[in-house]
């Protein structure tokens, strides 16, 4: 699983990159990418066959073989909707075949509206592509939908369709509530029907911001700070990015190690990020959060298999 995660993680920054040379303008020789990433020329070929799928308007010299962006679509990628689609594209069959050509919606500022990207993928969303197309149109429409959802019915304003390792999720506010919550796309019934009979909602400006800055599904407004101590063994990793949520380096200790710091709404989600990375990882505050990673450990420990 690790030297798969990695292997995705390549892929992402390499399309990233890519993209990011074609959306400045730059022709790019194919020869000349296999040396600048180490890989052969079949991977960098089904680089470019991946973005032509995906709807990228490509152009190809026949003579010189670079490549470049349509000149009508040059720099109108933003950053934030190239690393969602290098993220996105990371593994065929993740994403739903009826969105294969999805890259060139990012050129129409409404389908940043619909999708985001928060990790990398495992899951096989091609059983509930018909879903994803219902919530699409419900987003961008701004109708609400209605589903079954542990056993209940709910009704909601959706917002955005939300990738989070390795499951996709609704980001959505209930009609009876105020928050926004998160709603698993494979725990959601497939009776959900758009509300036609149903006013359209107008999108709360407070919900956008929110969603726009939480970088993962805990939604909540009441964050608390975590402080954590990583040692040097591990250090090179949360130097390089973030992987706790809300991530910030306190400071770098003499023999190597760090302190961070990371901003949560519930225990729960660190607390796996937590057990992943021991004993690198330990939590300095609050004592109480250590005291609950040591007593889960105990009583796993204690299982008799």
């Amino acid at each position: 699983m690790a030297k798969s995660l990695k292997a995705h993680e390549r892929l992402a920054e390499r399309l990233a990159n890519i993209i990011t040379r074609l959306n400045r303008g730059e022709y790019l020789d194919p020869n000349e990418l296999t040396l600048d990433f180490g890989v052969t020329k079949k991977t960098i070929q089904r680089d470019i066959e991946r973005l032509s799928i995906a709807g990228l308007p490509l152009v190809i010299d026949e003579k010189t073989k670079k490549f470049h962006l349509g000149v009508n679509y040059v720099g109108k990628i933003s950053p934030k909707d190239i690393q969602n689609f290098a993220q996105l594209s990371g593994i065929t069959g993740l994403y739903p075949n009826l969105d294969l050509s999805f890259l060139r919606e990012l050129l129409d500022s409404r389908s940043s509206e619909v999708y985001a990207a928060k990790g990398y993928f495992f899951e096989n969303t091609t059983h509930f592509s018909d879903l994803f197309k219902l919530i699409r149109e419900a987003i961008q429409d701004r109708k609400q939908i209605a589903f079954q959802y542990n056993s209940k019915l709910r009704t909601v304003q959706p917002y955005k369709l939300i990738h989070h390792h390795g499951s996709w999720y609704l980001a959505a506010v209930r009609n009876d509530q105020l928050e926004l919550r998160a709603y698993r796309l494979s725990r959601i019934g497939n009776d959900c029907q758009i509300q036609n009979h149903l006013d359209q909602f107008e999108p709360d400006i407070e919900i956008i911001k929110q969603l726009k800055n939480e970088e993962s599904i805990w939604f909540g407004k009441d964050k608390k700070e975590i402080v954590l101590s990583v040692r040097h063994q591990a250090a090179e990793h949360f130097e390089q990015r973030k992987l706790f949520p809300e991530q910030q380096i306190m400071k770098k200790n003499d023999d190597g190690s760090l302190i961070i710091s990371s901003r949560i709404t519930h225990q729960d989600q660190i607390k796996s990020l937590i057990r992943f990375w021991i004993p690198h990882v330990k939590v300095i505050s609050p004592v109480e959060l250590q005291q609950s990673v040591e007593n889960d450990l105990k009583s796993y420990l204690e299982i008799s298999f």
